[in-house]
């Protein structure tokens, strides 16, 4: 593993003329003919500018990292919706063509199209994958696979091994490469088993990860999706930080570059549960990785940092009815999910104050309590009480069509500059590392 040799403390306008961005009274930089040979792309999952500001607050130390490179702002409408879901994002992300909701790496007509990540590959790039959900969720198999449906996420592994365009991934969904006679999804294909055979390292804990040496890595370190970061250290996962700089240190071991794709993949499901402490703590989680690759970047100097995100979940804001104030930092002192604490509420919700309080540092009043034992939704009515004392408010527990920030660290960032679209994502990584598209 490579240090943390990159300390962030370079002001805006020295890194803003540093990376041929634009700055008061200078155009921007020609593009080269070839400008980096590796891009990598962080998708946020879920956030947004509410989002942003509330981490801001919520992080001890400074602004988060990316404020320093902000660039645009992205739309983030599918083909059939002015509100997204993750697999038509991330289809546009990746390929550059609008689709249906619920499609993946396939455009409205269903055909098939060809993905940034598959360029790279077909270029003699190295590519990889890596999130905190199952590889196989919507956001990376956008990025390697082909399917009508975002659910049929046996199809997608099966894609995977088939076509052998990634060479890392990373994430959970091991019961996806499994047959069902070891407890799996797949019919019969033992797929683990077939990535061996195919010169892919298995490894499945976080030791085996930074002790690997291999170019093909098939890293799956949950049966299901990974453990929010909240949880994290109750499990031998590794790191959203750890699986970056293991897929950076492998992928780069590649003459010709390489493409990443890393999603920090629940701060989504944190927004739909509203979740505001799960957000705030797998957004910390995410610029730890973010942090790894701008090392890799400021030292290498043929590398483009992108953190843009597919759409906003939520709609999280700082200030919402009912607020308390915006004392966002409180939410520092929460040790648990709203999930993990509804579980640990007993059948006759008698030991609420007690759960809430063991995982927070509140002090609930006795209509606080009450409303949250007389509640149809536990998990839901813990985190809007929890949300109310930090002051964040929330819209919605499903997508909004907000746009979403871009930043870009490195050469070529004048590519991804003002209000682009998600579309231009893939064509614009395209034209930066000077592959057919």
């Amino acid at each position: 593993m490579f240090q943390k040799l990159f300390v962030f403390s370079l002001s805006v306008m020295t890194l803003l003329m540093g990376t041929g961005a634009v700055t008061e009274g200078k155009d921007p930089d020609p593009p080269s003919k070839n400008e980096v040979d590796n891009v990598i792309l962080f998708i946020a999952d879920g956030y947004s500018a509410g989002y942003n500001v509330n981490y801001r607050h919520y992080k001890e130390g400074g602004d988060p990292v990316w404020d320093s490179f902000l660039t645009g702002m992205m739309t983030t409408h599918s083909a059939n919706n002015r509100i997204t879901d993750s697999a038509a994002a991330g289809t546009a992300m990746a390929t550059g063509m609008k689709t249906k909701n619920g499609f993946v790496g396939l455009n409205e007509n269903g055909e098939k199209v060809q993905t940034i990540l598959e360029a790279a590959h077909e270029a003699g790039k190295a590519t990889g994958l890596v999130a905190t959900s199952t590889i196989t969720h919507a956001t990376p198999a956008a990025f390697a696979s082909h399917v009508d449906s975002r659910n049929n996420q046996t199809e997608i592994a099966r894609q995977y091994m088939d076509n052998g365009t990634v060479d890392v991934l990373l994430g959970g969904g091991k019961d996806y490469f499994l047959p069902e006679s070891e407890g799996g999804h797949q019919d019969t294909r033992h797929l683990l088993k077939e990535a061996k055979t195919k010169g892919y390292e298995i490894i499945e804990n976080r030791e085996e990860l930074l002790s690997s040496n291999s170019k093909h890595i098939l890293g799956l370190f949950a049966n299901d999706s990974m453990a929010p970061d909240l949880h994290r250290e109750e499990t031998e996962q590794p790191s959203l930080a750890d699986m970056t700089s293991s897929a950076i240190e492998t992928l780069s071991q590649n003459e010709d570059g390489f493409f990443l794709m890393v999603e920090g993949s629940q701060i989504d499901w944190a927004g739909h549960a509203n979740d505001a402490a799960w957000a705030m703590s797998d957004t910390a989680a995410f610029e730890e990785a973010v942090i790894e690759a701008l090392a890799f970047a400021e030292e290498d100097e043929q590398t483009l940092v992108i953190v843009t995100s597919d759409h906003d979940t939520g709609g999280m804001t700082l200030g919402g009815y009912h607020s308390h104030g915006t004392d966002v930092e409180i939410l520092r002192e929460v040790t648990a999910t709203g999930e993990h604490m509804a579980n640990q509420v007993n059948d006759d919700r008698s030991n609420v104050k007690k759960v809430i309080e063991a995982h927070t540092s509140l002090t609930l009043s006795d209509e606080e309590i009450v409303a949250i034992e007389e509640s149809d939704n536990v998990t839901l009515a813990i985190n809007h009480t929890i949300s109310h004392y930090a002051g964040v408010g929330w819209t919605t527990t499903n997508h909004t069509g907000v746009e979403v920030p871009v930043y870009a660290y490195g050469k070529g960032t004048e590519h991804f500059q003002g209000l682009i679209d998600n579309t231009d994502l893939a064509k614009n990584i395209a034209t930066v590392l000077n592959i057919p598209f």
